[in-house]
């Protein structure tokens, strides 16, 4: 597709990567504002940064749209969210100015969105700049015709730029409305085929060299070194870990599982973990996970929890269940709402400094610590002239504990007591400090992602705290924010919903309902999960392409209707839903189940091979067909108790189920034994000789 006929009227597309920008400074707090718009009735934190600028802003929605239409006016389209550092770098230096609210108030309707909570706006005017630019990013700003339609759009723009480029839009339109009129197709159209996909319903078979071949293709891209990917900036990436870990376990690759290991390790000592807290940063900007993005979110951390408490059940190494513990004791004291839910996000900026709620000086720690600092200090890698800016420093681990101990003449008992000790002196200065912006809205599909993190750890560690966490936070997905007829809400504030839920909030609702089953063995899970199923079966589902929408049948209607089918920070949503297809058909016996998730890998196939980092949620589908899975039944008195002996072993291609007695699930129909616990491990449909013995059971599935 070709757009240079427009791009080289906007010549000055160079200044788009200016990022060295100063930041934001805060805002001074008054009761009183000399502006408010059309946003002061939202309840996105993030919209609500906005409802005082002086630039006339609506949320999306039927009221603005129809302005736009009436007025035939163009139509600006911002994006971002609320822990976006670029995003308030740009309302201070453009939303916040009067001069550019004036040029945008009379040539444009301004419509803020959080992608957050619309993430399906965000899909389609994120895929329209990628076109036009091949790359995207936050803040997304886009123009577009009064009829929504895209005509041009990029990411951050400082003052000037964004002043030049509106005006230069604003005279493209009026002088070749033809040419724009052009290129609003255009670009629509490649959105639209971005999702064009046909179902295909080949007989296609999966094998271990296809798992091997995937291997090849992405070993090329790990950093066995600093661990991730490599190059910078570093990203978590948790799923991608998921996979090499099950890749491992079926092919005992020893690359794959150093590459866990390494990424895992790195990230636990680094600067992207907060070392005081708890808990992780978005992503580093440097190749040693050293100097993080900041800002704080909930999906990084859930799935985290989550990937450390698997490796840790894999390789049992310590420093993995440490990182486990201090994330749930930060998502406990600072994302946790009263009612059970978990908040979405905190800022990267306090005082107007990107990450100075968590840097120290030495200094400070010297005055906090008194004796105790030279030993921390180098633990810690603290510095009297910083190993960041200004003299800050971002505690972060280089030497192994023993070396520090041996060092100072002192055990690892007492040196780790010593750290523990001094970082609560930390963390409790660190709570008198001005703190970073809460996002306290709640988004379902994250809050699924942090009660999957919670089963898992308490699948892992069995720590009874946490499944009375993951309970509540079920039990508020179920109270809160699901509808009579199994229909799922988006986000939840201040005891209001206002958005329909999108494919992400089902598919992860339902995988952590699922897991909620697989360590209570209480079958009330594993139906709402297959109502959830069925629900979206029926109102997301495409029959031609034999994938999922991610909007509903019931949302309006936006310029294109998206399938999400890349894994990147979250899973796809059409990947979890295959694996959610795959696992409930085991469950019920349910065959169509299994055969629309094959159709879903199969479309996928070729991408899934190649693509490998990016499509690993996919590559743990493939390995379950490729290699078969095992359902391992559990009957009788001691069910639970066996299942926790199961719970103690790494086992990615088992789905346990058990009872005390009688069940209506087909695996364990006819299965109970008086007197007796029974283990059936079966593979489709077929079961081996019954055992009353964990380790023969165990034996039975390797």
């Amino acid at each position: 597709m070709n757009y240079s006929r427009f791009i080289g009227i906007i010549t000055f597309l160079v200044l788009l990567n200016s990022c060295g920008q100063s930041p934001r400074k805060d805002k001074k707090m008054s009761t009183e504002h000399k502006h408010t718009n059309h946003l002061i009735n939202e309840s996105s934190p993030y919209l609500l940064q906005h409802a005082h600028n002086p630039v006339d802003w609506y949320p999306w929605g039927e009221e603005a749209l129809e302005k736009a239409k009436e007025e035939n006016k163009l139509i600006i389209v911002s994006i971002g969210y609320s822990a976006c550092h670029w995003c308030h770098v740009m309302e201070h230096e453009s939303f916040e100015d009067e001069e550019v609210a004036e040029f945008m108030n009379e040539h444009f309707v301004s419509i803020k969105v959080d992608r957050e909570e619309r993430p399906d706006i965000d899909q389609v005017y994120m895929n329209a700049v990628q076109l036009i630019n091949g790359r995207g990013g936050w803040p997304l700003n886009c123009v577009a015709l009064p009829d929504g339609r895209v005509i041009y759009g990029d990411s951050y723009f400082p003052k000037e730029s964004w002043l030049d480029v509106l005006g230069q839009v604003v005279t493209f339109v009026k002088e070749k409305p033809d040419e724009a009129e052009r290129i609003a197709t255009q670009i629509t159209n490649g959105i639209k085929s971005s999702s064009n996909i046909v179902a295909n319903t080949d007989i296609v078979e999966y094998s271990k060299d296809d798992l091997d071949e995937i291997f090849k293709n992405w070993k090329n891209s790990i950093d066995f070194i600093e661990g991730g990917s490599k190059g910078a900036p570093k990203f978590p990436l948790p799923v991608q870990y998921q996979y090499l870990l099950q890749y491992n376990y079926i092919s005992s690759n020893v690359e794959s599982l150093k590459a866990v290991n390494i990424t895992l390790s790195k990230m636990a000592d680094g600067g992207i973990y907060d070392q005081v807290g708890g808990g992780f940063a978005r992503y580093s900007v440097d190749k040693f996970w050293k100097v993080p993005h900041f800002e704080k979110m909930l999906y990084d951390n859930a799935q985290l929890v989550s990937l450390y408490s698997v490796a840790y059940q894999q390789s049992k190494i310590s420093k993995y269940r440490h990182v486990v513990v201090e994330t749930l004791e930060f998502i406990g004291r600072e994302m946790t709402s009263p009612d059970g839910g978990f908040y979405s996000a905190l800022d990267a900026d306090s005082e107007g400094e990107e990450g100075k709620f968590y840097v120290w000086t030495k200094k400070e720690i010297d005055q906090l610590l008194g004796a105790r600092s030279e030993i921390f200090c180098d633990y810690y890698n603290v510095s009297d002239y910083g190993n960041w800016e200004q003299g800050n420093n971002i505690l972060l681990i280089k030497e192994l504990p023993n070396a520090i101990a041996n060092k100072f003449n002192i055990s690892e008992d007492k040196l780790s007591e010593i750290i523990k000790d001094s970082k609560q002196i930390l963390l409790q200065a660190r709570e008198g400090r001005v703190r970073p912006g809460l996002d306290d809205k709640i988004l379902t599909s994250w809050n699924a992602l942090m009660l999957k993190g919670y089963i898992d750890a308490y699948r892992v560690f069995n720590d009874d705290k946490y499944l009375e966490q993951a309970l509540q936070s079920a039990n508020f997905i179920n109270d809160k924010m699901k509808q009579t007829d199994n229909r799922l809400l988006r986000n939840y504030k201040g005891g209001k919903s206002s958005i329909n839920a999108f494919l992400d909030d089902y598919a992860f609702t339902i995988d952590a309902f699922i897991a909620l089953y697989q360590v209570t063995f209480d079958e009330r899970w594993l139906n709402d999960a297959n109502y959830l199923l069925k629900y979206t079966l029926k109102h997301f589902f495409d029959k031609k392409s034999g994938m999922f929408y991610y909007t509903s049948d019931l949302d309006p209607d936006l310029i294109a209707r998206k399938i999400e089918i890349n894994d990147n920070v979250i899973p796809a949503s059409n990947s979890q839903m295959a694996k959610n297809l795959y696992v409930l058909g085991h469950y019920f016996y349910d065959y169509e189940y299994i055969i629309k998730a094959k159709v879903m890998l199969n479309n996928v196939k070729k991408s899934a091979v190649t693509g490998a980092s990016y499509y690993a949620n996919w590559d743990i589908v493939m390995a379950w067909f490729a290699k078969g899975t095992y359902e391992v039944a559990i009957v009788g008195e001691d069910y639970m108790e066996k299942l926790k002996e199961f719970n103690k072993h790494y086992l990615p291609n088992v789905l346990l189920l058990g009872a005390k007695e009688n069940s209506d699930l087909e695996l364990l129909k006819d299965k109970y034994q008086q007197g007796k616990t029974t283990i059936y491990v079966c593979e489709d449909k077929m079961c081996k000789l019954p055992t009353n013995y964990v380790k023969q059971a165990l034996e039975q599935v390797e």
